[in-house]
């Protein structure tokens, strides 16, 4: 459901609310009882991204060799991912 910005033209009372878009436009201002509200025009949300992220490690190809190597000698570090695109 997107907010919405409405705003007073009575008394300038500015305030976001959280409707469906099938929801009639309110009219009635609670601060000063008159029905003088207007919604205005606004620039939308950003793209949000939930959860812990994402990182350039999580969907690299891993190197058979180093992987080999990590199993024989135990070692659980990780290495250096260098990007080849942007060296």
């Amino acid at each position: 459901m997107p907010t919405y910005d409405y705003k007073c033209k009575n008394c300038n009372y500015h305030f976001e609310i959280l409707q469906s878009m099938n929801d009639k436009t309110l009219t009635y201002c609670s601060k000063c009882k008159k029905h003088d509200l207007e919604r205005l025009i606004g620039a939308g949300s950003g793209l949000i991204f939930k959860g812990t992220g994402f990182y350039i490690t999580d969907y690299v190809k891993k190197d058979k060799n180093i992987v080999k190597e990590n199993k024989k000698t135990g070692n659980d570090k990780k290495k250096k991912v260098i990007n080849k695109n942007n060296e």
